[in-house]
């Protein structure tokens, strides 16, 4: 039997979280920015519009590991305004979002303003200037993952998502990977930082 193979990736903005694509618009796709193994799966999704930290491998098992509730995500979240520390404790507690078409109200979670701007390198798309008023930035560590759960809690405090980056994973961190650069590790397992 094959050793299995496992991949960090600091997904860039404007790519999906995913090898193929059905539809008839043309997607930028994981595959095109690396020569991955078959049957290499994203483990989570990062939406098209969101980048940082996402782990790949070729099992499907480990995939079952990293995606359990005991995995902390923590993403760095630059929004439209200077956030209050209202809104910090509200995000904390939990807010309403809609998910499926029903209200859902999220978990707790770790959230608080970062001092400074994180280091990140300039995305393809520019996000606007300063003309448009300040922005803030953010750490959010969640255990769960509705879709596009991070921007829904920041658009119901009232502070929109501008750039999402997910910068860690359990207690893989994204480090000094640049967007669109991928290694390749041993494997997940040690992955819960509980």
């Amino acid at each position: 039997m094959s050793q299995h193979q496992h991949f960090l990736i600091f997904k860039p903005y404007g790519y999906l979280s995913q090898f193929i694509y059905e539809l008839k618009r043309p997607k930028k796709l994981l595959g095109e920015l690396y020569n991955f193994p078959e049957n290499t799966m994203a483990i989570g999704r990062l939406d098209e519009d969101s980048e940082g930290l996402l782990l790949l491998t070729t099992d499907g098992m480990m995939s079952e590991i990293v995606r359990s509730k005991k995995v902390e995500k923590e993403y760095y979240v630059q929004v439209d305004g200077l956030v209050t520390q209202e809104a910090i404790e509200e995000l904390k507690s939990g807010v309403l979002i809609g998910f499926n078409g029903k209200k859902y109200l999220t978990k707790k979670c770790e959230a608080r303003i970062l001092p400074e701007e994180p280091n990140f390198p300039d995305r393809a798309k520019k996000i606007r200037d300063e003309r448009h008023g300040p922005t803030s930035w953010l750490s959010i560590t969640i255990n769960e993952g509705k879709f596009r759960q991070v921007r829904k809690m920041t658009s119901a405090v009232g502070f929109p998502t501008l750039r999402l980056v997910r910068i860690r994973v359990g207690n893989i961190y994204l480090n000094d990977l640049k967007p669109g650069e991928v290694l390749e590790v041993g494997d997940f397992s040690n992955i819960n930082n509980s």
